[in-house]
């Protein structure tokens, strides 16, 4: 087969491309710290003493671990205004799905986090007088961060991929804009392979620094 590469589309509209990291970029900084604070209370929901708490964290986490990221982002676009009458754009849309999904894997992380700390733990700091809030804040989770943070490196690169299935709903972020780029110029070969680069560009160091960091924790604690 006679194929010439030919990457013009990709160096003449470079901006277009770059403008659909922004987005992604700001998707991905908006969903992570929000999965991870929804995860945490989600986490000490599961904890609860109530029954009904309990019952109701462990749902949601099931819910959300459990239906493929694609469905919950269509329904929080399509399904979700017919329920509520509430129309969201589909960046608000996408950050609904990117965030609730990643939550319930964090809530995960944060659950088995804190389980691994000794029960004294808790005991000790609720003798000395201190209430709930300020147990987990000075002794729990500096303590059990250490052993979380390679997971949650993980999640995160996780997430900063999932943001690409955004595009379906038409989020301008960089697959959306490499699609429309290839539509365009009929250049997909070679607009889609850029789309790539760029997507191992901007994931391999965080995966990168979470191996080695995992690594490092590995040795420490032998």
């Amino acid at each position: 087969m006679d194929f010439t590469w030919d990457f013009s589309a990709v160096l003449q509209h470079w901006p277009v491309l770059l403008k659909g990291v922004g987005v992604t970029a700001g998707l991905w900084a908006v969903a992570f710290p929000s999965a991870m604070a929804i995860g945490l209370l989600i986490a000490l929901g599961a904890r609860s003493k109530s029954r009904l708490v309990g019952t109701a964290t462990r749902g949601y986490m099931e819910l959300f671990r459990n239906i493929p990221i694609l469905i919950q982002l269509v329904w929080f676009f399509y399904a979700f205004p017919i329920l509520t009458g509430w129309q969201l754009t589909p960046y608000v849309a996408a950050l609904l799905a990117l965030s609730l999904n990643a939550s319930a894997y964090c809530s995960e992380i944060f659950r088995g986090g804190i389980a691994s700390l000794p029960a004294g733990q808790w005991e000790g700091a609720r003798a000395l007088g201190m209430r709930r809030t300020q147990v987990l804040r000075r002794v729990v989770l500096p303590q059990v961060l250490k052993r979380m943070l390679p997971a949650f490196t993980n999640r995160g690169i996780e997430l900063a991929k999932n943001t690409s299935i955004a595009s379906v709903i038409a989020v301008h972020e960089l697959m959306y804009q490499g699609r429309a780029l290839s539509a365009a110029y009929y250049r997909p070969l070679e607009i889609l392979t850029a789309v790539a680069v760029v997507y191992f560009v901007l994931i391999y160091p965080g995966a990168y620094a979470a191996s080695r960091l995992e690594k490092r924790l590995a040795l420490r604690s032998h």
